[in-house]
């Protein structure tokens, strides 16, 4: 038995309530057979060569950091990996039969916090997985975007823009993950309300490697050309009291929301609430107490 050293306080943190020293804690030496990975891991693509090289690494002098794990229910011989994941594929590609492990308790809803805090602190999440971790967060424990960001040290508009993401169609999702796009083309091309449109001009900020203001400059082409061109709307200030209302209606529902008047009947009007995909609108649904099973 040796004593782990080197843990991240940013898991740590997480653990603040199970009176867990990580300096004086054992680590065991487990079966990889005995492992499976986190099932709130939301990463679903790792670097094949950066796994080599961490491969390459172990087969040369083994792993240093022990990977966190907790019991599986039910399994008291099996156990699910809450940090660490890389380590456990590359011991596996190195042929190896143990590695270095901590048995800690853990929560379903510690381990998804540690899934997303642990991929966020490598920084290497693409887009749509980091959109779909927050999404995950929000809808498995039923938390806000406030309270995903108090809990994970990110601004309530960071958060909201990459929940925006997962709206995009799945092809420019797929060129998102692929970094074929940057997050600042995927949030221009948000603005875009035709589906073929937004396709086709991700498409085209991919094959002529667009700027963002570029890809604007395309954007705003698609309203000026003779056969659409409308007249400009007048503008309409809104009161005090429609502000205000949209800001206490944005704070319950933790999304985009905007009400405007009716031109054509005095004291009519509209409310608009945005979602950011089915799971975002199940949220807003149970918040309006409606049930539609």
């Amino acid at each position: 038995m040796v004593n782990n050293k080197g843990l991240g306080r940013g898991i740590e943190a997480l653990f603040a309530d199970n009176d867990i020293d990580a300096n004086s804690e054992d680590v065991l030496d487990l079966e990889l057979s005995k492992l499976s990975p986190n099932p709130f891991q939301p990463r679903t693509h790792f670097d094949t060569e950066a796994l080599k090289d961490l491969t390459r690494s172990i087969e040369k002098s083994g792993v240093f950091q022990p990977i966190i794990v907790r019991k599986k229910i039910g399994q008291n011989d099996k156990y699910e990996i809450l940090a660490g994941e890389r380590r456990f594929r590359a011991s596996k590609m190195a042929g190896k039969e143990k590695i270095p492990a901590i048995v800690r308790d853990a929560s379903d809803e510690q381990m998804m916090e540690i899934a997303v805090m642990e991929n966020l602190q490598r920084e290497d999440l693409n887009p749509i997985e980091e959109a779909e971790a927050y999404n995950t967060l929000m809808t498995k424990l039923e938390i806000t975007q406030a309270e995903v960001s108090k809990r994970l040290g990110k601004s309530r508009p960071y958060i909201a823009n990459y929940l925006r993401l997962l709206g995009l169609p799945t092809e420019v999702k797929e060129m998102l993950t692929k970094n074929q796009l940057s997050m600042g083309q995927a949030r221009t091309l948000l603005s875009v309300k035709k589906k073929d449109d937004l396709i086709r001009l991700a498409k085209k900020a991919y094959d002529q490697t667009l700027t963002v203001r570029q890809l604007e400059s395309e954007i705003k082409a698609l309203g000026t050309s003779p056969a659409k061109s409308k007249k400009p709307r007048r503008s309409t200030k809104k009161s005090p009291f429609l502000r205000a209302s949209e800001n206490e209606l944005q704070d319950k529902f933790q999304t985009s929301v905007s009400i405007s008047n009716s031109r054509s009947k005095k004291g009519t009007g509209k409310i608009e609430i945005s979602y950011a995909s089915d799971d975002d609108l199940n949220r807003i649904l149970q918040i309006l107490d409606i049930n539609l099973d």
